[in-house]
């Protein structure tokens, strides 16, 4: 028998590993697991009908631990460059998560041109449709936003325009008053130094 299929079975049989007291606490988290030390910890006597603690016998076989489900050995990548030293036959790609669109729609392309297989998605061509899709969903919404923008520069310009005029205006009104004002006193002065 296959020793990939030994672990998939004996990983359905495999129980999840929580810590003790996890449903008693609400600050212990379900996924961090501690090993248990009580002197009348149930868990720690392995007594039956209580969790079970993790131990080596529910490790998989040696042969293909740490393989992927389809027996790759998994290489994390982040660049196209790295694809270079890959063995097609034994080894299987997992692009970074930190990788970008643009860059990973790059090394799917190169992957499969080298026939090299991408361990991330069960379909790539699928994924590459999608990838695709968003980027031109992105780019119209860009689009969309340059020209809002630049409606709202042009109407900003237009207001801008409208209330220096305004002020403009205002000006000329409180300068034409202000003339006004000096004239009537320099009229006064003038009958001022006439009666004197």
């Amino acid at each position: 028998m296959d020793l990939l299929e030994v672990r998939k079975k004996m990983k359905i049989k495999k129980p999840n590993f929580v810590r003790q007291c996890f449903n008693k606490k609400p600050r212990l988290s379900k996924t961090g697991y501690r090993k248990a030390k009580g002197i009348d910890s149930k868990m720690r006597l392995n007594l039956r009908g209580h969790l079970k603690k993790i131990s080596i016998g529910y490790k998989s076989p040696v042969e293909v631990r740490g393989l992927s489900r389809d027996g790759f050995v998994m290489v994390n990548i982040s660049s196209i460059k790295q694809l270079e030293g890959i063995d097609k036959k034994k080894q299987g790609v997992i692009i970074s998560s930190a990788v970008g669109m643009k860059k990973r729609v790059e090394i799917i392309k190169k992957a499969k041109e080298l026939g090299i297989i991408v361990l991330n998605f069960k379909n790539a061509e699928e994924h590459l449709k999608k990838i695709e899709e968003k980027i031109l969903e992105m780019r119209k919404t860009k689009e969309q936003k340059k020209q809002e923008h630049e409606k709202k520069l042009k109407e900003n310009e237009k207001a801008a325009e409208k209330k220096g005029k305004e002020e403009k205006k205002e000006l000329e009104n409180v300068l034409s008053d202000e003339e006004k004002k000096e004239a009537e006193k320099k009229e006064q002065d003038k009958l001022l130094t006439k009666k004197e």
